[in-house]
């Protein structure tokens, strides 16, 4: 399977908003939301996953260890469909998992874990030295991932998720900004499926 993530644009709005119903059944993000996101500028990082049939130019392979996105421009063509997306926002020495999402028939293929990696590379590249997030209590397959990333709880909020009333754990890794974390990250890429690609 060939996944190529890509910076979110504004014309990737419209399908991601019609996918979040099926992403998150219980509280979706609307279209607004995102606007408002993508609004924040470099506070910002959200990336868009896509896959099948689609022609990106001068992308390198997200594989084994690289810290960065290449410097190049990247289209699609053809069937490619967007299969997941993510995002993540910075201040200071902190970074925060703002989404991550994965289309139902895509899931555990990786994809997951392919955005969060690439997110906390991004956080590390700015200068972040931790990394929070909010996770619904009930989702297993997602903490999981997260423990695996060195993510830890460090607390609750009830009724967090609205307007569902859902709650959430609040998880942290600290620090991300070592050799050690990076090594870590690539050893967790290293065994995922299929090859993907980061492009700019």
């Amino acid at each position: 399977m060939d996944l190529v993530l890509v910076p979110m644009r504004w014309w990737h709005i419209e399908t991601i908003a019609a996918l979040e119903p099926t992403v998150f059944a219980t509280d979706p993000w609307s279209a607004e939301l995102f606007w408002s996101e993508l609004a924040q500028g470099a506070g910002r990082r959200y990336l868009t996953v896509f896959h099948g049939e689609s022609k990106f130019c001068g992308g390198s392979e997200f594989r084994g260890g690289s810290e960065g996105s290449a410097d190049a421009s990247a289209h699609t063509g053809g069937a490619a469909s967007i299969v997941g997306y993510g995002g993540l926002a910075v201040a200071d020495d902190g970074a925060y998992i703002q989404t991550v999402g994965v289309v139902p028939a895509m899931r555990g293929q990786g994809i997951g874990a392919r955005l969060m990696i690439a997110l906390l590379r991004h956080a590390r590249q700015l200068g972040a030295r931790s990394c929070g997030l909010e996770v619904r209590t009930d989702n297993h397959a997602a903490r999981a991932l997260y423990a695996r990333l060195g993510f830890v709880d460090i607390g609750m909020r009830r009724g967090y998720y609205q307007p569902s009333g859902g709650d959430a754990y609040v998880m942290r890794v600290r620090p991300i900004d070592t050799v050690g974390y990076a090594t870590l990250l690539d050893d967790i890429e290293r065994a995922l499926p299929g090859r993907a690609r980061l492009a700019s």
